[in-house]
């Protein structure tokens, strides 16, 4: 009796409520799903799925026995990553995501040269400020900048950011500057990808919200913008830290700047990162950390 026959079929189709959905993931055909599944339910005697010509679903035997397959699977995924891992150098394909403005100034430079450094190492990479599924896009690796939804998956700090609030020394001599939060109202925000602005008022975080004749989802328009003398803007530290500290801009409402906060490396959990994962993200932390 091969015990293994039709578990990754049945735990596939549990997890995708499709056989079809199933076979794709497997990368084989759906009768052929069906037939191991079948031939599964037969030897166990009991029925496993109920199917309709709209949905597949557990039945409570089955629920049963997919808890007890996904961590038998898992086992087995976790022993194939072990023996993997004890290759000296990381290859192989990483699949990452990052945030654009963040992913090209920071973060694929450190990637080129991590191939560089390990030629065997493919990187498949999707800039995007959209946050991604990283289960269902089979990414290994996601950077996240600022507060973390809660998720199930793990985070590592990499790094971290502070937002700033400037304005150009020529905005600041024709309009003056905010010194409360209140007087902002006052002033023509350059605005991103929210309507309001961040900051810390008594001790606690407070959304302020902002108007303007500019609204542009790039902080390096902004920055453009800003250094044009066109308006204020708030903007995280690597789009304009260096211009406030060269005096073309000038940093306002610092008593009320947030705190630092955070930029991750998140991967799934419950996994055994593969050699490749593992010694990028320390990569990353170490080199990130020196641009600090």
């Amino acid at each position: 009796m091969y015990l293994w026959d039709g578990i990754s079929e049945f735990v596939a189709v549990a997890e995708a409520e499709s056989f079809t959905l199933a076979a794709q993931r497997l990368n084989i055909s759906t009768a052929h799903v069906s037939r191991q599944v079948s031939a599964l339910e037969n030897r166990l005697g009991t029925k496993l799925f109920y199917r309709t010509t709209r949905k597949v679903s557990l039945t409570e035997e089955g629920t049963i026995y997919y808890r007890h397959c996904r961590q038998l699977q898992t086992g087995l995924e976790e022993a194939e990553r072990a023996i993997s891992n004890l290759k000296d150098s990381p290859q192989g394909l990483v699949k990452l995501t990052a945030p654009v403005a963040y992913g090209e100034k920071f973060i694929m430079p450190l990637l080129n040269d991590f191939m560089v450094q390990y030629p065997s190492v493919e990187f498949s990479v999707d800039l995007t400020n959209r946050t991604l599924d990283l289960i269902e896009g089979g990414y290994d690796l996601a950077i996240r900048l600022g507060k973390l939804a809660d998720s199930s998956l793990m985070a590592k700090p990499l790094s971290s950011r502070t937002h700033y609030v400037a304005a150009s020394p020529s905005y600041v001599e024709k309009y003056g500057q905010p010194h409360t939060l209140s007087e902002l109202s006052q002033h023509n925000c350059l605005i991103g990808n929210h309507n309001y602005w961040r900051f810390v008022e008594n001790g606690r975080e407070r959304n302020i919200k902002v108007r303007g004749n500019l609204n542009c989802n790039s902080g390096y328009a902004l920055r453009d913008a800003v250094l044009k003398g066109i308006g204020i803007v708030q903007l995280p530290d690597y789009y304009i830290e260096e211009d406030i500290q060269a005096g073309r801009l000038l940093s306002l409402l610092d008593g009320h700047r947030e705190a630092k906060e955070g930029i991750w490396a998140l991967y799934p959990q419950n996994r055994h990162l593969s050699a490749k994962i593992r010694v990028l993200v320390d990569y990353l932390v170490e080199k990130l950390a020196e641009q600090d």
